[in-house]
Formats: structure tokens, C-alpha cells, sequence
């Protein structure tokens, strides 16, 4: 059974692959255009996971909108819908998400295009565990965040208030959990790429070709 027959969703969020506007801690190593083609590759790499995992009812969510034409060549490409980001910080624009796609379907999950180390493995893991009737799932990241959180219904609880970016994020959001008393699962722990040290970290993995010197 596909994940579109199953009904869940997934979620993707991104940005415009911009110089200067993205990945911006990387930018004193790979310079504002290689920043962004990395940004842009990390994109296209998490959709191409998607694929793998025969997720058909992919939605791309693009910030600030959907006219950059990176955004039209993903949708033509991997055939994902687009839709823009609501205003609002992570947050807001997570349970805006959220709140549309479970309009529509059981189960929705979202990540980002930041853990190159996310696999179809870990997504067909989440989809189980909301379809085993869990209320929420997720990846944490080592930096302190998450990766993946799938929902079966949107709860402004879990996002309000939340600092997000900082290395408490994942801690203050299972307070959020217990207090809600939810049940929920927590998938192995991912690393993810935002700072020089995970630039190196994914050159020595190997998932990516080294965009510095495509840059």
C-alpha cells in the first residue's frame, strides 16, 4: 500500500535557494553561492528520499513564496505540490502546515532538508508509529532540535512559545508532550547541517558530493 492509499502526507520545508539568504553559517567556508547550491542540493536530495520511499502525496512548502524557479522545477521534476509558508515564526508556520494538510489526510509528516541522514527507513518508522496510534512522532537532531515530526492532529500547544534555533527545542517540546498527555515515539537521534564542523561531517560521509568545489 502507497502512502498516498494509506493517507499520510508529507510535508517538506524550504527555502529559496538565494545567496546570502540561506545556510548562512556556511557562507566564511563555501561562500554565498556555494552555501546556496548546498542548500539547493540538500533540497533535491531530500525529495529524491521521498521518492525512494514512494511518498506520492509530497507537498513542498516554500519560503518566502513559491516563485523562485527553483521551487516550479521541483514541482515539474518530482512532481510535488507547492505551497507557500504562512507568516509567522517556525512555529506558526509549522501548525499552519499542519492544520491544512491534516484537513485532508489521517497522518502528516514534516521535516526540513537539513539531515542528509534521514532516510525512506526512517520515514516508513514515523508513519508506523502514528499509524499504530501514537499521537506524535519524531527525529531528534544532536544539536537539540528535530528533524521529523509527524502529527495525526494539530495542536498550537506543541509550537506556541517554543525558541526555536536553540539546543532546547526538542527538550521543550516533550515538556509540551507530558503536559498534553500525549503518547508518542522518538526515532534514533540524526545530525543535521548548519555549522562548518557538519559541512565536514557530510563530506566525510559521503552522501553529498562536496559542493565546495562545484562551487
Amino acid at each position: 500500500m502507497t502512502a498516498a492509499e494509506s493517507g499520510t502526507a508529507v510535508i517538506v520545508f524550504a527555502r529559496a535557494p538565494r545567496p546570502g539568504l540561506v545556510k548562512t553559517r556556511l557562507i566564511p567556508l563555501l561562500g554565498a553561492e556555494g552555501a546556496a547550491a548546498l542548500h539547493a542540493r540538500l533540497v533535491k536530495r531530500t525529495l529524491d528520499t521521498l521518492r525512494a520511499a514512494s511518498y506520492e502525496r509530497v507537498q513542498l512548502y516554500c519560503a518566502p513564496d513559491t516563485s523562485d524557479p527553483f521551487f516550479p522545477f521541483c514541482a515539474g521534476h518530482y512532481g510535488v505540490t507547492l505551497e507557500p509558508q504562512v507568516a509567522g515564526d517556525l512555529g506558526a508556520r509549522m501548525l499552519g502546515a499542519f492544520e491544512s494538510a491534516l484537513a485532508a489526510h489521517a497522518r502528516v509528516l514534516l521535516i526540513g532538508a537539513d539531515c542528509p541522514a534521514l532516510t525512506a527507513r526512517h520515514l516508513r518508522q514515523a508513519e508506523q508509529a502514528l499509524r499504530e496510534g501514537l499521537d506524535a512522532v519524531f527525529v531528534p537532531c544532536e544539536d537539540g532540535g528535530y528533524a521529523l515530526i509527524g502529527l495525526r492532529q494539530a495542536e498550537a500547544r506543541i509550537f506556541d512559545g517554543i525558541e526555536w534555533g536553540r539546543d532546547q527545542v526538542m527538550a521543550a517540546t516533550r515538556d509540551r508532550m507530558e503536559d498534553l498527555g500525549w503518547r508518542w515515539r522518538e526515532l534514533e537521534t540524526l545530525w543535521d547541517i548548519d555549522r562548518p564542523q557538519d559541512y565536514a561531517r557530510l563530506v566525510e560521509s559521503g552522501l553529498l558530493e562536496n559542493e565546495r568545489a562545484s562551487a
